[in-house]
């Protein structure tokens, strides 16, 4: 029983990322960036913010300039794609700047969040 158990705790994670994984594969790569960059700053790590902001610009560009799949609002996702971009230039050039971890901290948290707008409310009949 113990065995039955603990398959079933496993396959749990598996089941939720396969639900949230989208076919747009530009939105899932930024995505796996975001991830490794903004959770370990919610525990005051922003190593992975700091290593990876160029990245995570280049793959924001990236996602712009892919096509909008069925299932989302052109106009919308595209204008706060450029939000996203925007935001994630002016974190990239602070990080550069060398600004402190508070402040990278909260452009982090903007970015993540504009990210989310995109997808929970960019989808069409949301």
């Amino acid at each position: 029983m113990k065995r039955i158990l603990l398959c079933l705790i496993m396959a749990i994670p598996f089941v939720v990322s396969a639900q949230e994984k989208s076919d747009w594969k530009e939105m899932n790569n930024f995505h796996t960036l975001m991830s490794t960059s903004f959770h370990p700053s919610e525990e005051g790590d922003l190593k992975p913010v700091k290593a990876k902001s160029d990245s995570l610009l280049i793959a924001a560009k990236l996602w712009k300039a892919s096509k909008v799949p069925a299932g989302y609002k052109p106009k919308e996702t595209s204008e706060t794609l450029t939000k996203l971009i925007k935001q994630l230039a002016e974190l990239n050039t602070a990080v550069k700047a060398g600004k402190d971890d508070a402040a990278l901290k909260g452009m982090i948290k903007d970015a993540h969040e504009i990210f989310h707008f995109i997808t929970e409310k960019c989808k069409a009949g949301e």
